[in-house]
């Protein structure tokens, strides 16, 4: 999992500039999976990685320095989101990552989508971060107004192995439809962005914190339509699975389009039932320290909604021991 190496080797030293302020510790390094870089996780992903790491010879925490985990060298990686970043943790290739709250609840269960896959039973959460709109966006112009219009159409699932391919398959199938009523296309951010304001596909699925960065450049460059996913479809998704709720994307969220209703799911952040209980425990600790609370506020807009208050919302996958010793310490797990 993560790799502990001495800073005394020369290489590791002169490439981080440290000279000998580094000898005396060790170096920890931990991987945080997340998604494309035009969405929301590679962003937030980079702001809780700068806040929990703190590289050998940074200044005190006090001093104005990082209050992150002592010899921690924390990287945000980016991946093709949920399933892909689960797949990483379980297989070792990385430390950690971010993915939907169905989508690990799937994993973890052996059912949903991954009915008749072995359960990950080895898979843990270290906190619930923020909640995810499904975006459905399609040129202004389109004609396309619900689910239901997507039908014989060029539509971007995004890649098979994110969380919003898996979630947009579930949104046809509440519309009455499949793969078969469509021509799928499986394009990522602001590729999907781009072939939509090219005419090359009629609409894309996304699911992310508003705002994304990839909508956020589209509506600057072209007259688009968040479309609704409510109704029917909106009751048969929330009836059928409890991790779907009913909310919407406000009107100006993004530059000249509407406000929609639509659904959710939370975003939350996995690791390994084998990370190191006392390292899990200090990045926790370290997430919701103060100074943390100010990265959040200002590194990116869905920072201010990741609060300790909301880290077990919507939790069906295990804490980790390590973050499960902190919860507890801190009063918001019971004892």
């Amino acid at each position: 999992m993560f790799n502990t190496l001495k800073t005394a080797a020369f290489s590791v030293v002169v490439a981080l500039g440290l000279g000998g302020t580094a000898s005396a510790q060790d170096l920890t390094f931990f991987t945080i999976g997340t998604g494309g870089t035009s969405f929301t996780y590679y962003p937030v992903g980079g702001v809780i990685a700068n806040a929990i790491s703190k590289p050998p010879g940074s200044r005190e925490c006090g001093e104005g320095g990082s209050c992150g985990v002592d010899g921690l060298i924390a990287s945000a990686v980016s991946s093709r989101g949920s399933v892909d970043n689960i797949n990483a943790i379980l297989s070792g290739l990385r430390d950690s990552g971010f993915a939907q709250s169905d989508v690990a609840y799937w994993a973890y269960t052996g059912t949903g989508t991954r009915e008749g896959e072995e359960p990950a039973e080895d898979l843990r959460t270290i906190a619930a971060l923020f909640e995810e709109h499904i975006h459905l966006v399609a040129l202004a112009d389109s004609g396309i107004d619900s689910v239901a219009d997507l039908a014989g159409k060029r539509v971007s699932l995004d890649e098979p192995g994110s969380g919003t391919y898996v979630d947009a398959n579930l949104i046809l199938e509440a519309g009455g439809l499949s793969q078969d009523d469509i021509t799928v296309e499986a394009l990522k951010g602001s590729a999907a962005a781009e072939a939509l304001r090219n005419s090359q596909i009629d609409a894309f699925f996304a699911v992310a914190g508003y705002p994304t960065g990839a909508v956020v450049e589209l509506a600057s460059a072209a007259d688009i339509k968040i479309v609704p996913i409510d109704g029917d479809v909106a009751a048969t998704l929330t009836d059928k699975y409890g991790f779907f709720a009913v909310s919407d994307i406000p009107e100006g969220t993004y530059e000249g389009v509407a406000g929609a209703d639509t659904i959710s799911v939370g975003a939350q952040w996995f690791t390994s039932a084998k990370a190191d209980d006392e390292l899990i425990y200090n990045i926790t600790k370290a997430m919701w320290n103060e100074q943390s609370r100010a990265l959040l506020d200002v590194g990116h807009a869905k920072g201010k909604t990741i609060t300790a208050d909301t880290a077990l919302d919507g939790v069906g996958v295990p804490l980790h021991a390590g973050a499960e010793r902190y919860y507890r310490e801190t009063g918001l797990l019971d004892q």
